[in-house]
């Protein structure tokens, strides 16, 4: 596994005592972003009703180097045991982004979901980017699939 070095910072009213994204165990790919809830809303939390969205603070803005992406993906406890997911899944945060990172978080359970102050409610990938350099020909040879289209492959 590689490193690569990204510059991170609280954001205003963050609780620094969460800690900083890191992942859940050694062989983990993604790291575990936390609700960092203003002071305000920590006691209480958020409650998500079925069927509802809600913008998710994780009280941090990162500047990653460029040449590289961080994706949020979902956590895929939360999706199993309770039908709550990240709605624009997996989200992009671009190098030149400097913005405090949120998740949107949407719950397709029946019953409310109550996120709380420190709760894990994703994972954060950082990858490179590879750049298409397009050139406008002829595909070449024709695949198995070819031209099939979506569902194309069937299920079996």
């Amino acid at each position: 596994m590689s490193a690569v070095t990204v510059k991170i910072a609280f954001t205003e009213g963050a609780d620094p005592e969460l800690g900083l994204p890191a992942p859940a165990t050694e062989g983990a790919a993604g790291l575990d972003l936390r609700a960092n809830l203003q002071e305000g809303i920590r006691p209480d939390g958020i409650t998500l009703e079925p069927g509802t969205r809600q913008m998710i603070p994780c009280g941090i803005r990162i500047a990653l180097p460029r040449g590289f992406e961080a994706q949020v993906r979902p956590r895929s406890g939360l999706a199993c045991r309770h039908g709550v997911s990240i709605l624009n899944g997996p989200g992009t945060i671009d190098s030149d982004y400097r913005g405090e990172i949120n998740v949107i978080l949407i719950n397709h359970g029946k019953l409310p979901f109550h996120v709380r102050h420190g709760d894990r409610i994703a994972q954060m990938i950082v990858a490179p980017v590879t750049s298409p350099r397009w050139e406008v020909s002829e595909l070449g040879e024709e695949t198995e699939r070819g031209r099939g289209g979506f569902g194309s492959t069937g299920t079996k």
